[in-house]
C-alpha cells in the first residue's frame, strides 16, 4: 500500500459558501469546489462518485504540496475507502457523510494511519484505535483523507513546525496560517478537503480560520469527544471543525454529537436576532483595517434587521481572562499529557517529548509547564483560577447573554491579518510591537469558560489577507449559535478562492 507523505497542498477553486450550483457543472478540478453537504448530496444522488471526488482532491493535494498542509496522506487507502463507499451507495447506503474525505489534525489518533502530534519522536507511530471524533466521522461514512500538519504538540499559534516544516497561507505563502491547527485551516481554504477536524484550547481553530479565511467552529468545551486527542489542558481543550460554510459545520456537528438541527429555515435576514459587541474589550488593540471591517459588519447586520447592543465586560476583563487562561493552559499540560500517553499506550514518555522539542518551546515548557520551572503556578493560584477567576469571567458573560438578552457576542477573531512568516515571533498591531501570543487575545476569553464560538470570514484587507468575525454564544447553546452564524454568513457573503 503506497503512502504519500505530501506536505500540505492548497488549491484554487471558487469559494462558494452556498455551493448549491448544479453538480453536473462540477467536472474535473471543479469537484474540489464542493463542500461537505453539496458533495454528500451529489454522491447520494449518483451525480458523482466518491472515487472521482477523492481523486480530484488528491490531485489538488499533490499540486499544492508546497503549502505543507499535510504530514501524511495514504493515497491508496483513500481511494480504496472511496470505492467501498461507492459500492455501499449502490447497495442503498445513505449515511450523512458517505464517501466524503475529511482532513484530520495530526493530534488525533487514527487507526492504521501514522500519528505524530507534530514531533519527530513519533514519526513512525501508527495507532491501533481512532479518536472518538474520528470514529464518529467514519461511522457516518466519512473517509480519513490525511493527517494535517500542526504546531508541535499543538503548542503555538503560527504554524511553525520544526520536524515537519512551516505551513503556508494559501492567500499568500509568505504569511503564516495561524495555529495550532495550521494545516487544517490551510487545507480547507485551499480546497484540498471540504472540512478538517481541529483542536482549540485558546484559539487553535478560530485563529487559523480567521487568518486563512474559512469557517472554524469551537463547540462548548466537552460537548464533542476529546478521547484520543493529544491534550494540553483538560479544562480548556475542545475538538471542533473547519469547513467553508456554516451549513457544513452544522452537518458535521450533528454527526459527531447526534444533536438534531434546531433551525431548518433558510432565513437570510436577522430580524428578531439580538447581538452584542464589547468594543472596550475586543477593539482594545486591533489593526485599523480589522476594526474598520468589523464596524462595517456591525452596520450591515443592523441593516439586515439585527438589534445590536454595546456592552462593557469591565475594565479588567481582558487581563483577567488572559491571565487565568494562560495559567491553566500551562499548569495542566504535564499531567494531562502523561495521563494521555499512558492511557493510549503511546510509545513515548513526557520526558522524551520534552527533550526533543524545538529550543523555544522547550524553554517555555521548562519555565511554565514543569513543576521545577520559575513560572509554574502554585496550587493556590491554580485553584483560584479554576474557581474564583473563571466564575467571575462567566458572570461578566452572563451580563451580556442573560441581563441584556443577547443571543451572541460579536468580535474580531484576530486583532490582525496573518503576519509574515519571517516575522512571526514579533510583529506590529496598530503600531505596537507584540508577540505571536497576541493572535489569541480575542479568542482566549471564550476559551476560559468553555463557551462555543465560531469564526467566519468577512472580507479581505488591502493585502488580500482574510479578516475573521468571531461569534460566541452561551454555554451549551451550540445549535442556536450555529443558526445565528448561518444568518450572519448570509449577510456578510463569502470569500473567493485564494489560489
Amino acid at each position: 500500500m503506497a503512502r504519500s507523505e505530501t506536505p500540505n497542498p492548497v488549491g484554487n477553486v471558487r469559494h462558494n459558501m452556498q455551493e448549491k450550483t448544479e453538480t453536473s457543472k462540477k467536472a474535473g478540478g471543479d469537484l474540489a469546489a464542493l463542500g461537505v453537504a453539496a458533495a454528500a448530496e451529489a454522491i447520494r444522488k449518483g451525480e458523482m462518485s466518491s472515487e472521482s471526488y477523492a481523486n480530484a482532491l488528491l490531485q489538488r493535494a499533490r499540486t499544492h504540496s508546497d503549502l505543507n498542509a499535510f504530514i501524511t496522506i495514504d493515497e491508496s487507502s483513500v481511494l480504496q475507502a472511496a470505492r467501498t463507499a461507492d459500492k455501499a451507495r449502490a447497495a442503498g447506503a445513505t449515511a450523512p457523510l458517505l464517501g466524503i474525505p475529511i482532513g484530520i489534525k495530526d493530534s488525533y489518533l487514527t487507526k492504521g494511519l501514522r500519528t505524530t502530534f507534530g514531533i519527530s519522536n513519533l514519526k513512525n507511530y501508527v495507532p491501533d484505535h481512532d479518536a472518538g471524533s474520528v470514529k464518529q466521522i467514519k461511522d457516518a461514512g466519512g473517509i480519513v483523507f490525511g493527517k494535517n500538519n500542526l504546531v508541535e504538540m499543538s503548542y503555538g499559534l503560527t504554524g511553525n513546525n520544526k520536524a515537519f516544516g512551516q505551513v503556508k497561507n494559501p492567500h499568500d505563502q509568505k504569511h503564516v496560517t495561524g495555529g495550532s491547527s495550521s494545516g487544517s485551516g490551510a487545507s480547507v481554504a485551499a480546497r484540498l478537503v471540504p472540512a478538517s477536524l481541529g483542536g482549540d484550547t485558546i484559539g487553535s481553530i478560530r485563529v487559523p480560520a480567521s487568518l486563512c479565511g474559512v469557517v472554524g467552529f469551537k463547540p462548548t468545551t466537552g460537548r464533542w469527544p476529546r478521547d484520543g486527542v493529544a491534550p494540553i489542558s483538560h479544562t480548556l481543550d475542545t475538538t471542533g471543525v473547519f469547513a467553508r460554510s456554516v451549513d457544513d459545520c452544522m452537518l458535521i456537528d450533528q454527526v459527531v454529537t447526534g444533536e438534531i438541527k434546531s433551525d431548518n429555515s433558510s432565513q437570510s435576514d436577522l430580524k428578531g436576532v439580538k447581538l452584542a459587541y464589547a468594543p472596550r474589550q475586543y477593539l482594545e488593540l486591533v489593526d485599523p483595517e480589522v476594526e474598520a471591517q468589523f464596524k462595517d459588519v456591525i452596520y450591515r447586520l443592523r441593516e439586515a434587521g439585527a438589534e445590536i447592543i454595546e456592552v462593557d465586560l469591565g475594565k479588567d476583563f481582558s487581563s483577567l481572562a488572559l491571565t487565568t487562561t494562560w495559567d491553566i493552559f500551562f499548569r495542566e499540560t504535564k499531567e494531562a499529557l502523561e495521563h494521555f500517553l499512558l492511557e493510549n499506550k503511546v510509545p513515548v514518555t513526557f520526558d522524551e517529548i520534552y527533550s526533543g522539542l524545538k529550543p523555544e518551546l522547550k524553554e517555555a515548557w521548562g519555565h511554565f509547564a514543569l513543576p521545577s520551572g520559575a513560572g509554574y503556578i502554585s496550587d493556590q493560584t491554580y485553584k483560584n483560577d479554576l474557581t474564583v477567576a473563571r466564575a467571575e469571567i462567566m458572570r461578566r458573560y452572563d451580563k451580556a447573554f442573560v441581563a441584556h438578552g443577547a443571543q451572541a457576542l460579536l468580535l474580531p477573531t484576530t486583532p490582525t491579518t496573518a503576519p509574515l512568516i519571517d516575522r512571526q515571533d514579533k510583529f506590529f498591531i496598530a503600531g505596537q510591537e507584540v508577540s505571536y501570543m497576541a493572535l489569541a487575545n480575542n479568542t482566549i476569553p471564550a476559551s476560559s469558560v468553555g463557551l462555543p464560538g465560531i469564526s467566519i470570514p468577512i472580507g479581505l484587507a488591502r493585502s488580500k489577507l482574510p479578516i475573521g468575525l468571531e461569534i460566541d454564544g452561551p454555554l451549551g447553546q451550540d445549535r442556536s449559535l450555529l443558526s445565528v452564524a448561518r444568518r450572519v454568513e448570509s449577510v456578510v457573503g463569502a470569500l473567493s478562492s485564494p489560489i
